[in-house]
């Protein structure tokens, strides 16, 4: 229990009858800055082929490293309001777009899309399965490349399960420096989804990845 006299007392309640504010029991001691991830890198391709190996009646392939971004939509994240997501979102799929197009991916019947994770090298364990937002968001942007035109479809004629097999996460190699990236892998799927014939046929991949 803390004493006072009767004078300290009387300055207490003198210092309320001016709005004073009494001091501070400290001041607050500012964060440190984040430190910088360093400039951008590209990871290491994903493996191709075990992938072909456990899908029906696989084809052509391709295999996308997307386009450099400070921040990816992840199922743990909250943001202040809901238009800091969608500008998010909707950069995602402009990204996607616009590397699809000089790729020259056709349209498939039926597909299956891998989205492999390239995390910082951080010590801490990574759960890809969180990242499942920037891939749906990549997905929009290569089945229906116009938002404001939903009926024109490029990849595939629909995103539905009929057509699609996925997006499945997977973790890929870390980057060196810079922020965490990801890559896709487009398999053509020859049949429908549901069949069981896990027979492999390996078509030509073709990949943005540069020495």
């Amino acid at each position: 229990m803390v004493r006072i006299t009767a004078k300290q007392y009387r300055e207490i309640l003198a210092q309320r009858r001016r709005g004073a504010q009494p001091p501070a029991a400290a001041a607050a001691v500012p964060k440190k800055p984040a430190a910088s991830p360093g400039p951008p890198s590209i990871p290491t391709p994903p493996a191709v082929e075990p992938l072909l190996a456990g899908l029906p009646h696989p084809g052509r392939h391709w295999t996308l490293l997307m386009p450099y971004a400070e921040e990816m939509l992840t199922s743990n994240k909250r943001y202040r309001h809901w238009s800091v997501e969608h500008s998010i979102r909707k950069r995602l799929r402009a990204d996607a777009t616009g590397l699809s197009r000089p790729m020259q991916i056709p349209q498939l019947q039926r597909a299956a899309i891998f989205y492999v994770l390239h995390p910082r090298k951080l010590n801490r364990s990574r759960d890809p399965g969180n990242w499942a937002p920037t891939a749906k968001a990549y997905v929009d942007g290569l089945v229906t490349p116009n938002p404001d035109l939903p009926r024109l479809r490029h990849l595939l004629p629909d995103d539905d399960h009929e057509h699609l097999l996925g997006p499945n996460p997977l973790m890929g190699a870390p980057v060196e420096t810079g922020f965490a990236r990801m890559s896709l892998v487009i398999v053509e799927l020859h049949g429908t989804l549901t069949s069981a014939n896990g027979e492999t046929v390996t078509g030509t991949g073709t990949s943005t990845y540069r020495n």
